[in-house]
């Protein structure tokens, strides 16, 4: 049992992990990030996790680190600060990292951290309240254990624009920088498109899903040279001699169903 987040798995492997301070928004504590951390480490040993779906309770998706918890810090010495921003990012890069596709279903503001945790996901949806922000400049702070992952994912001119000015955006702006992928008109249509997202992903190989995003990981940012062209070449021949990969093309020209798909 969880005192910050709530975890349930479906049996078709669709997790649904829940931020759950929604007393304070949803901002993350010393006890949340453990919580959060530990959960995450458990999914990515599961065989049988399939899909992860990330939201908060309440009216917010997440406010970002703890005020109280960031105060505590700044009145220690830098030895406890340091511990503090290494288990965040650890938390950032166990979720980039996770072996399955991931679903950031917003339902609500995200700030600081939360639109860190946001861009550690495979794809991102929000409602239309949802609203975004990086305070950290007019708070003393500078967003260094999630900002690369923001800067990945919406390039270093916005993050300029966003980290200097601190100005909150809208989902529409978030859509075009490309930290959100939709943004629908209700609630409705936001969860009718995480179960989009859902039966679409337990369509594909479970095998495919965890080497594509490891592939984009490892060839993002890096030239396309002789050395890119050899470890792309290895990974396309590794993959067609796994057994999902024959099974999946033997179904295809056969018009047959594969064993992984609901």
């Amino acid at each position: 049992m969880s005192d910050t987040i709530d975890c349930h798995m479906a049996p078709n492997g669709v997790v649904t992990l829940s931020l759950m301070r929604p007393e304070v928004c949803n901002a993350i504590n010393e006890i949340m990030v453990a919580e959060l951390t530990a959960t995450l480490v458990a999914i990515s040993q599961n065989a049988a996790a399939r899909v992860l779906v990330l939201t908060g309770s309440g009216k917010f998706f997440c406010s970002g680190t703890d005020h109280q918890w960031m105060l505590k810090g700044s009145e220690s010495g830098p030895d406890h600060n340091f511990e503090d921003a290494l288990h965040i990012a650890r938390l950032l890069r166990t979720l980039d990292r996770l072996p399955i596709p991931t679903i950031a279903h917003i339902n609500g503001p995200a700030i600081g951290t939360g639109i860190g945790l946001i861009s550690c996901c495979d794809m991102a949806v929000c409602t239309p309240n949802s609203w975004f922000s990086i305070p950290d400049t007019r708070l003393g702070l500078i967003p260094a254990v999630f900002g690369p992952y923001v800067i990945n994912k919406i390039g270093s001119s916005a993050a300029r624009r966003f980290f200097l000015s601190t100005e909150k955006f809208s989902p529409t702006t978030a859509q075009r920088l490309g930290l959100i992928h939709e943004c629908p008109i209700d609630v409705e249509q936001v969860s009718e498109q995480v179960r989009s997202w859902i039966r679409e992903i337990l369509h594909n190989s479970p095998h495919a899903l965890t080497a594509a995003k490891r592939f984009i990981t490892s060839v993002e940012h890096r030239p396309i040279d002789d050395a890119m062209l050899s470890d792309t070449a290895h990974r396309m021949a590794h993959i067609r001699s796994h057994e999902q990969a024959q099974e999946g093309l033997r179904a295809y020209l056969n018009q047959a169903p594969v064993s992984w798909a609901p």
